[in-house]
């Protein structure tokens, strides 16, 4: 049952409110109609009606005495006009033959029951006239007998005007809620909105309004992301310094070993600093992870055919699904993603193939291969960083330092998407599935 309620219920927070709104304004006019209406113009209808029917029995019990007709039309007619009521005698063609009155007219039903009940000699009303005239039939000793009479005199303003007057009362209030409302609403949406941009990167101008707590809320984000802020900040101007400290003497040992006779120990060595060199590299890519540059509309399409056009002929686009749209992004940090998923592909099989895949909500990225692939039991791991699965990842023997795919999934989560591994079963080997959020 719940569940079926979650389906039904709607998920924002705008129509939830003004379900909140309405299904009250809704109960209440419902309660109102039935007790007000129902109860009370009723009641109120059959005083009035009563009212009428004295006044109309005791014009028919002077008829009733009168003996004739004309007898009955001249004592009586003058007394009728004054109590604002035309009678005709005998009943004229336009006579009713049977009650009439409308479907929804409520108080109708209850001018005719009560006229009924308090005459015995009608024969018909007909409370249907949209002039808002009572015609009424009677059966008496000089015969039939009609009575025609304002209805005002029977029953109160028309209950359909009130329920008019409700409904459109309730839907102008409502309106004027769901408007206040949407002002008190807008600024949880906006934290929302700036919470999620920043997830993805990018930094958006924001500044709290509405109440007291949505006031705090959005100063305590502000806060918390400046602080996020400073951090990479700070961090990155000390990889900078360590990166300088690094690459000096690094430099001098390649130089000085270039400059030495070609022997296979002097090669080992440059080899060894050409190893260095890549790790401290991959090391400040990984801690930087592009984290100061800033997301701008990307063609996603020419940024893998750039990525697949340097990799060589091992990788091919395979293909792209969905209308292909620019895309916010870091592009320097998605192509760095691309390209570890691409050099792993290249390192352990024959042939790798990209595909793009783009819907209303994300892009994504699949690198499939022929290789060995991960098994399923080590795929999470093989995320964490400076993790080597086997010796043949070892960067003593050609491997990596095991920050590929660390860096592919830490630049995914800062774009508000992530990184899966999985089976290929185009190849046979991994599929490295980076999903971007747009």
């Amino acid at each position: 049952m719940m569940a079926v309620l979650q389906r039904i219920f709607p998920r924002g927070l705008y129509w939830r409110a003004a379900l909140i709104l309405i299904v009250p304004i809704v109960t209440i006019q419902l309660v109102v109609s039935t007790a007000f209406i129902q109860r009370h113009y009723e009641g109120v209808t059959r005083q009035m009606t009563n009212g009428v029917a004295i006044d109309l029995g005791f014009l028919l019990s002077e008829i009733e005495a009168a003996g004739s007709p004309q007898a009955a039309m001249a004592e009586v007619g003058p007394l009728a006009r004054n109590l604002e009521i035309t009678l005709t005698i005998p009943a004229g063609e336009d006579a009713p033959m049977k009650d009439r009155f409308l479907f929804l007219d409520l108080s109708g039903r209850v001018i005719v029951d009560t006229l009924r009940e308090r005459l015995p000699g009608l024969v018909a009303a007909d409370v249907s006239d949209e002039n808002r005239v009572v015609n009424l039939k009677f059966d008496t000793a000089v015969g039939p007998v009609q009575a025609q009479l304002t209805r005002r005199r029977m029953s109160a303003t028309n209950p359909h005007q009130l329920l008019v007057l409700m409904i459109f009362t309730s839907l102008l209030m409502t309106g004027v809620a769901f408007l206040f409302l949407r002002n008190q609403l807008k600024p949880i949406t906006r934290l929302a909105e700036a919470a999620e941009d920043f997830g993805k990167g990018r930094i958006v101008s924001y500044r709290p309004r509405g109440a007291l707590e949505v006031r705090a809320a959005g100063r305590a984000f502000l806060d918390m992301r400046a602080r996020i802020e400073r951090q990479i900040e700070q961090r990155t101007l000390m990889l900078s310094g360590v990166s300088h400290d690094l690459r000096t003497p690094l430099t001098r040992l390649r130089l000085g070993l270039a400059m030495l006779p070609d022997d296979p120990e002097v090669e080992a060595l440059r080899e060894d600093v050409r190893q260095m060199e890549r790790m401290v590299e991959e090391f400040l890519a990984f801690v930087r992870g592009d984290a100061m540059e800033g997301a701008v509309p990307t063609d996603a399409v020419a940024l893998v055919r750039g990525i697949v056009e340097r990799a060589g002929p091992k990788v091919v686009l395979a293909g792209i699904e969905g209308r292909a749209e620019p895309v916010s992004m870091r592009p320097q940090a998605v192509a760095r993603a691309v390209e570890n998923l691409v050099s792993n592909a290249c390192r352990f099989g024959n042939r790798v193939e990209l595909r793009l895949a783009f819907d209303d909500r994300s892009l994504r990225i699949l690198v499939e291969d022929d290789g060995p692939g991960i098994p399923e039991a080590q795929r999470e791991e093989a995320l964490r960083p400076f993790t080597r699965l086997d010796a043949s990842r070892d960067p003593n023997r050609g491997g990596g330092v095991g920050l590929g795919l660390s860096i592919a999934s830490d630049i995914a989560l800062s774009h508000g998407g992530a990184l899966r591994l999985g089976h290929s079963a185009r190849l046979g080997g991994l599929r490295a599935d980076l999903m971007l959020a747009r």
